[in-house]
């Protein structure tokens, strides 16, 4: 027995999810579809997905129960919402939303139907960072009180063939990266209460830097430069700064000091990577091989499939991408108005996966 899936948006992400998910026992990759059939038809054909068509033609397809949404930011509601309205669960790609409104519609839709919808990024669920949760957890740092977040680079219209998304309402290093790192911070201290954000534009256009439309110039909407405080309603706060401006590429850089040492957690786009831990005391540090799957992307979605299966609450649900949409977005408010921003929503903590979840095992 298996659930069936449905992959809405054949783009880059896709190559990775559609091999991922069609090798995990527990789920059946039926359809993929997107505005363009043809695109869809030749991802179909690469991963050995029976159907592929329009959306509307997957959203009747009865043999689909969740869809995995990999649409761009500005159609993730959209999609989501006439997939919950077609009778099926979803797994969205980051952000949930674009907005406050159209999250939380989101969101009440699939408790109205009693289905589920659960959000990217599922990097929390890889190996690497369930590894440093375990640890933290566990006390090895003491209590944790502060945290460093750094994502610098040039930017990404220098390899992305459709970079524009990332430059407009939606996107920026903040909504792009951040959900990356903020959710890694929320698993580990508890809820945002408060942001106060500082944001720059290095430059008003852009030039695509790879594909068939290298050399097109597009406008920046956005800020590409982003430094924030956070704090966090259980106590403790976190320093970030997310930049597409940068000339020293510098990401995946997560420390977490606490009470008795500090913890340097592997690079929260990424499944794998080690945990160094610093203890008070000790000349060296200690390495932390990262225990568990070796699986990527469409981790978070087959973790999904099992929760509905066994009616037990998923680790990467929609509340807590709602919680850290809210606060990027009150990062953008503090930015606009100067001055700090109180984040209303708040979200409760997913288990930490054990350490031997395998999502190459048949379950069910």
């Amino acid at each position: 027995m298996s659930i069936g899936v449905g992959v809405i948006g054949a783009g880059v992400i896709s190559d990775t999810y559609l091999t991922n998910l069609t090798s995990f026992p527990d789920v059946k990759v039926v359809h993929v579809a997107d505005i363009d059939v043809a695109r869809a038809q030749a991802q179909a054909e690469k991963h050995g997905v029976p159907r592929a068509s329009t959306v509307a033609d997957l959203l009747d397809d009865p043999e689909v129960e969740l869809v995995i949404n990999l649409t761009i930011p500005a159609a993730h509601v959209e999609i989501g919402l006439a997939a919950l309205d077609a009778g099926k669960h979803v797994w969205s790609e980051k952000p949930l939303a674009m907005d406050r409104e159209t999250g939380r519609k989101l969101l009440d839709r699939a408790k109205e139907k009693g289905l589920r919808v659960a959000c990217a990024p599922d990097t929390l669920l890889g190996a690497g960072l369930q590894t440093a949760r375990r640890a933290i957890d566990e006390g090895r740092i003491g209590n944790p009180m502060m945290a460093l977040a750094l994502f610098q680079a040039p930017g990404p219209e220098s390899w992305h063939p459709a970079p524009e998304f990332l430059f407009q309402a939606g996107g920026g290093p903040l909504l792009d990266m951040g959900p990356y790192y903020l959710t890694s911070l929320v698993s580990l201290f508890g809820p945002i209460r408060k942001v106060t954000g500082t944001g720059a534009q290095a430059r008003a256009t852009r030039v695509i830097g790879s594909g068939p439309r290298a050399g097109t110039e597009f406008a920046v909407t956005v800020p590409t430069t982003v430094t924030a405080l956070i704090e966090f309603s259980r106590g403790g706060s976190a320093q970030i700064v997310m930049s597409f401006d940068s000339g020293l590429r510098r990401s995946g850089f997560l420390e977490v000091t606490g009470t008795g040492g500090t913890a340097v957690l592997p690079d929260p786009n990424r499944f794998d990577g080690t945990t160094l831990l610093h203890i008070a005391g000790k000349e060296e540090p200690e390495e932390l091989e990262p225990q568990g799957h070796s699986a990527s992307r469409g981790t978070g979605a087959l973790e999904l499939a099992r929760a509905i299966h066994a009616g037990v609450p998923e680790r990467a649900p929609g509340e807590l991408a709602y919680h850290v949409l809210d606060a990027m977005l009150a990062i953008e408010e503090s930015i606009a108005a100067g001055r700090s921003v109180d984040v209303e929503s708040t979200t409760g903590i997913p288990q930490a996966l054990p350490g031997d979840w395998d999502p190459y095992a048949s379950t069910f």
